[in-house]
Parts: structure tokens; C-alpha cells; sequence
């Protein structure tokens, strides 16, 4: 990462709040667990260490996590670390790319393109329209006998 890249994510995270805090517990599983959490809807985040509780300096439970979710240091300020992962499913504007919803195949359970469920639909209902018509014909012959 060079150094412009580095210092326009400081600016952008001025402005966020602390995602959560590291206190006395350290750098558990929990912790880490909730970090990759937030890298799912983020990409850059903050996240505050308690001073005065925390086992570890800042910069160490920095370097540890940011190895642990395959992120970057972006900065350690006091007790503030500003962590930044890439995340190709969140767009320029910071919004989490919705994936289209695909149709289940009801022969095989595997998801259907808008082609072949509308596919599959007209084949469902021209069947339907063919047994109603063969059911029609025959309470007509059971009629007139």
C-alpha cells in the first residue's frame, strides 16, 4: 500500500466510530471473530483498546489482528486502531453489492437463471393446460355413454 493510499484511508476514518473495544480479555477469538464480522459489510474500521485494562500495547494487538483477518495497519493512535481489508463485494460508495436471488429447479434443486425459470414456467403451465383439456374430453365421453 503507498503512502497516498494510507493517508486518504486515515482521512476516511476520522470520521468513524470505534466498532468495538480490546480490553482486559486481550486478543481472544471472540475478537477476531467480530473483526472479520465487520470486514463482511466494511472495509476500513476502528476499533479502541482500553488503556488501562488492555494486557498489550496497542500496536501489538494491531499487528496481531490485522495478521489474524489478513488485514493492513492503516494507523495506532493512543489507544485507536484503524484496520483496512479489500473487499471486492462493497462498491465505490461503500454499499454492500446485493447478488441477485436465483429460482430453485424443481427437478433438481439447483438454482435456475430468469431464462430458464420463465422457461420452466411456460413448460409447467402448458402441461397444466394439456391435462386439463385431456381431463375435459374424458368427463365428456364418461357423460355421453
Amino acid at each position: 500500500m503507498t503512502g497516498k493510499e494510507r493517508a486518504s484511508y486515515r482521512a476516511l476514518a476520522n470520521g468513524l466510530e470505534a466498532e468495538f473495544q480490546i480490553g482486559k480479555g486481550g486478543l481472544t477469538d471472540g475478537v477476531i471473530e467480530q473483526t472479520l464480522d465487520s470486514f463482511r459489510t466494511k472495509e476500513l474500521i476502528k476499533i479502541k483498546v482500553l488503556l488501562d485494562s488492555a494486557p498489550e500495547t496497542p500496536r501489538e494487538f494491531a499487528d496481531k489482528l490485522a495478521s489474524a483477518t489478513q488485514s493492513e495497519v492503516i494507523q495506532v493512535i493512543g489507544g485507536v486502531i484503524v484496520l483496512y481489508k479489500e473487499n471486492p463485494d462493497i462498491d465505490e460508495n461503500g454499499q454492500v453489492k446485493k447478488k441477485p436471488a436465483k429460482k430453485a429447479d424443481p427437478k433438481k434443486g439447483k438454482p435456475l437463471s430468469k431464462v430458464k425459470a420463465k422457461r420452466a414456467l411456460a413448460e409447467k403451465k402448458e402441461a397444466e393446460r394439456k391435462q386439463a383439456k385431456r381431463d375435459f374430453y374424458s368427463a365428456r365421453r364418461n357423460i355421453k355413454k
